[in-house]
């Protein structure tokens, strides 16, 4: 294994399969806000809609993520089609799918929370719900990796590989020390900007606090 191999083979393609890993978690956080707010209304609407809202989020949040993305790997066929039309699921939306009941049955509890804090008069608080959906999407780009299982050629698959095809022991440390760095960069800066945004409501909510009193 060169340098150059590293810098001009490995890392370039590890950058591709990492945004990979970034199209699955977007898909998926997007089709959790399309599913997770109609469930977050009907969470605090009338008793019956509530009740079955309330445990449709719970099936969703106890739904584990591998068991789902084989059901879907396995029992739709690469040449099912409906009415004609192909439903066969390419690798990269089987993995999206499969983080979607995660996905929406946490924008419902924070739904839920920030429509309260709207009803209470408290917009600052309910505007929480978006570096939290934000945090949901990065926790959902390191649950992507789940796609190397089923042959997606997302970061982790890469690095694996990578590691799979070196036969010395020094090697494969050094290709995961760099993929975990690069994973760890990505990911830190997400949740510094989350945590800073967080730290800025809060610090407007405590002087709005105080300019009432």
């Amino acid at each position: 294994m060169t340098v150059d191999h590293l810098l001009f083979t490995f890392v370039p393609h590890l950058a591709t399969g990492m945004v990979m890993n970034f199209k699955i978690a977007a898909i998926a956080i997007v089709l959790g806000l399309a599913l997770g707010v109609p469930l977050t209304y009907a969470r605090l609407g009338a008793r019956a809609a509530a009740g079955a809202a309330g445990a449709l989020i719970g099936l969703m949040r106890a739904a584990p993520t591998f068991v789902v993305m084989f059901f879907l790997f396995n029992v739709i066929a690469r040449d099912a089609t409906l009415f004609g039309h192909s439903i066969a699921l390419s690798g990269m939306m089987t993995v999206a799918l499969s983080l979607v009941p995660y996905a929406a049955a946490y924008v419902a509890d924070n739904g839920v929370e920030a429509l309260r804090h709207l009803r209470r008069g408290a917009p600052l608080a309910a505007l929480l719900f978006l570096p939290n959906v934000t945090r949901a999407f990065f926790v959902l780009v390191m649950s992507s990796s789940a796609g190397a299982a089923i042959g997606v050629s997302e970061g982790i698959a890469v690095i694996l590989r990578e590691a799979d095809s070196l036969q010395s022991l020094g090697g494969k440390f050094l290709i995961f020390a760099i993929g975990i760095t690069c994973f760890g960069i990505a990911l830190q800066a997400g949740f510094a900007l989350i945590n800073w945004v967080k730290h800025r409501l809060g610090t407007l909510m405590t002087l709005r606090g105080q300019g009432a009193a």
